[in-house]
């Protein structure tokens, strides 16, 4: 388990990947938390002119994902993804604020199950929910 409050440690991690490419910026990624956003730009579109769901799929497991490995049990070694479901209720246009917050349910020895919201923060109305299951590692 990490100590306190890691956004830098994985703001710089994320650089060259999926996230870092989507400007996601992080002000919490701790034990059982998490909290982040992006300001939409084109490259969160979908072709047909719309926020593209993979952007806020991006988000929301990845604040979960971070957090996951913050709040990893003493011997684990990292964690998989098991399952996802995201229900969709609103969207963000370009220069918005898209903000989320990743909350832990059920951190258990051998799985960890999260829940987070993407807030459409210009309207301030909740765009998805996310839950996700992440199956913990360990060493053989």
């Amino acid at each position: 388990m990490l100590e306190g409050n890691q956004a830098a440690l994985f703001e710089e991690r994320q650089k060259g990947t999926l996230p870092g490419e989507l400007g996601i910026a992080w002000e919490d990624v701790s034990n059982g938390h998490a909290a982040g956003g992006f300001t939409v730009g084109k490259q969160h579109m979908a072709a047909n002119g719309f926020l593209h769901a993979a952007s806020i799929v991006a988000l929301v497991d990845s604040a979960c994902g971070y957090s996951c490995v913050a709040s990893l049990p003493e011997g684990a070694s990292g964690f998989t993804t098991v399952e996802i479901k995201t229900n969709y209720l609103g969207t963000a246009r370009i220069g918005e604020q898209v903000t989320c917050e990743a909350r832990l349910l059920h951190g258990g020895r051998m799985t960890q199950v999260w829940d987070a919201e993407a807030t459409n923060a210009t309207t301030g109305k909740i765009m998805a929910v996310f839950r996700c299951t992440q199956m913990i590692l360990y060493p053989r």
